[in-house]
């Protein structure tokens, strides 16, 4: 399938010359998921971003696929139920990139009233555990188990004896957020979407009053062009009151950003065999600990977030935020020197006068709901917003059920509005529910017996390829029988493959090399330094596929490690320590001879 600069060149030609039934504004995967679904119905559909596919909170996320257990304690079943039943289609689905992850939740007590209180905290996980099953967490196929303190010690050993009383286990899945969005996009494009990436919407077309399409311009060239549609989906997340405020002449201010943030640390800091979820101390949150490979990866956090939205920060006080929840529980404390990566989302809550009414004085994000809501506006602009992960299908359906109605109410006589308000008559409902994803195809052979022999390559690497390309891991292998030197690592320590970054460009549409370090590769969130270090290699290999000049490879590396640079900074603002890394990225300060992102500092036992 064509998916690459070229491909995106035709794409821009068709967004020039032909009208569409519906026009999605954003490429994360609520946006994602709408092209999809429309274009799953028939509808002739374009998607535009404005950077890359999940370049903002869609790729930021804890990469869960969950039905969400402390939802419960904000009776939000419906939401429960409803992610759950989501969890099960994209196993099934997408089985090559969503995956079951059994959790640990540990259970701590201190003394004869630590341990009435642990007594009484066990019976309401186990109650709430009793529910999530119930409502639909069993499909996965195990119930939750009651854990003794030896058997939660033998899943995370470097756990605090001392202070655990017992634990539960349950289950839930996990996905590469970036990969999943992109592999909707592309999902999207196979039906016959124009999928198409750093192309924003600088304005909106109207007739009679009505929002009729968008003006668009393409941000590498800045050429600008007219799309005209049946109807324009608002899908930019954080973003959609910028865009509303092109329909409404102002920002309605109904977005709540909420910032959620996670660390990466090296394999075995802390121990465990399975993901945790610890409990905060002198907070009602908990975070996730989660193995990623050889990496662990601790979030999220939960707050207000009023700074820029193009590029939240992970700051030196959410780092202590996340250690120290790591840290009260465990007997080896994790110091800020461990740090490899971080990355920084963006939550696009509902809490202002938008759709859903005004959050409660006072309220933290952690208590807003994360259930979504699509806003027609009287120009007939279709907004969605909030929502999760999870539940992104079921989103995108309700989104564009909405939308159809606006095309079928408003379907203009002549220029071919009667053929269009025909077609919208016989729309069907949604199929997406039953559409596998891209690399779905094809997964399960590479899971069997003699397919790393049938593909040359050691059955370790074909489980990694196989587990972000499903069936078309097939054409990376090739890569690498082709041109035996795309086999060798893409950043030293890390899983990647050299051709990985060449299968990017060519099919994935990665045009820049952020794009293939942080988001086709999640290579920056893993280990920034050894990152930064591959940043000059990796422009050379990927340069002469997109037809970099000596200049263009020089400023890309330069613009990449300024984000490095940023990144940096915020997590530690000591700006000689930062420079120090940059200048020296393959330093002494962590595990592996990585620097990490702060100095040492005492543990709780110093």
């Amino acid at each position: 399938m064509d998916f690459d600069a070229r491909q995106r060149e035709r794409y821009l030609e068709r967004l020039a010359s032909e009208p569409f039934d519906m026009l999605v504004i954003g490429g994360g995967i609520t946006g994602a998921g709408v092209a999809l679904d429309a274009a799953g119905r028939g509808l002739r559909t374009a998607l535009v971003e404005r950077g890359d596919f999940a370049a903002g909170t869609s790729s930021r996320s804890s990469k869960l696929v969950h039905g969400g257990l402390r939802y419960l304690q904000q009776k939000e079943f419906r939401l429960v139920y409803e992610a759950l039943a989501e969890r099960q289609r994209l196993l099934r689905l997408a089985p090559h990139l969503v995956k079951p992850l059994p959790f640990l939740i540990p259970l701590f007590a201190a003394g004869v009233a630590g341990q009435a209180r642990a007594r009484a905290r066990a019976r309401g996980v186990g109650t709430a555990l009793w529910i999530y099953d119930v409502t639909g967490g069993a499909r996965i196929g195990k119930l939750h188990k009651r854990l003794s303190k030896r058997e939660a010690l033998e899943l995370m050993p470097d756990l605090d004896g001392r202070k655990l009383a017992a634990g539960f286990l349950y289950y839930d899945a996990r996905v590469d957020d970036a990969r999943l969005t992109l592999m909707v996009a592309k999902t999207a494009a196979s039906l016959g979407a124009v999928t198409v990436n750093r192309v924003e919407a600088t304005g909106l077309l109207r007739t009679g009053g009505r929002v009729g399409g968008a003006v668009l311009t393409d941000r590498l060239t800045g050429r600008r062009l007219e799309t005209r549609a049946g109807v324009v989906v608002n899908a930019a997340g954080v973003w959609a009151d910028e865009l509303r405020a092109l329909d409404e002449g102002a920002n309605p201010g109904s977005i709540r950003p909420a910032k959620g943030v996670h660390i990466t640390l090296p394999a075995g800091r802390p121990s465990l065999d399975i993901a945790a979820v610890l409990s905060v101390p002198g907070d009602r949150r908990s975070v996730f600990v989660i193995p990623w490979g050889d990496r662990i990866y601790v979030g999220t956090t939960d707050t207000d977030y009023d700074g820029p939205l193009d590029e939240p920060q992970c700051t030196a006080a959410d780092v202590d935020y996340l250690l120290g929840a790591v840290n009260a529980w465990v007997t080896k404390p994790v110091g800020r020197h461990e740090v490899l990566g971080a990355w920084a989302g963006l939550r696009p809550l509902v809490g202002g006068p938008g759709p859903a009414g005004e959050a409660p004085p006072g309220s933290k994000t952690a208590d807003l709901s994360r259930r979504h809501s699509v806003r027609v506006a009287p120009s007939g602009l279709v907004t969605i917003v909030g929502g999760k992960l999870t539940t992104y299908r079921a989103m995108a359906e309700d989104t564009v059920d909405e939308a159809v109605r606006v095309i079928r109410l408003h379907a203009p006589a002549g220029n071919g509005g009667e053929g269009r308000s025909r077609r919208m008559r016989r729309v069907p409902d949604s199929r997406s529910g039953s559409t596998p994803l891209f690399g779905a195809d094809g997964y399960e052979e590479l899971s069997e017996a003699g397919a790393a022999e049938r593909l040359g390559l050691p059955a370790e690497v074909v489980a990694h390829l196989a587990g972000r390309f499903g069936g078309h891991a097939r054409a990376v292998a090739a890569m690498v029988r082709d041109r035996p030197e795309l086999g060798e690592r893409l950043v030293p320590g890390l899983p990647y493959l050299k051709a990985e970054a060449i299968y990017a460009v060519r099919y994935e549409m990665a045009l820049t090399l952020e794009d293939v370090l942080s988001r086709r590769t999640r290579a920056l969130l893993l280990d920034i330094a050894a990152t930064a270090g591959a940043a000059p290699s990796v422009a050379e290999l990927v340069g002469p596929e997109l037809g970099w000049s000596d200049e263009e490879r020089g400023r890309q590396v330069d613009t990449f490690l300024a984000l490095v640079e940023r990144q940096r900074r915020a997590a530690d603002p000591a700006e000689d320590a930062v420079e120090a890394r940059l200048l020296h990225p393959t330093g002494t300060g962590g595990p592996g001879g990585d620097p990490g992102l702060a100095p040492p500092v005492p543990g709780p036992d110093a």
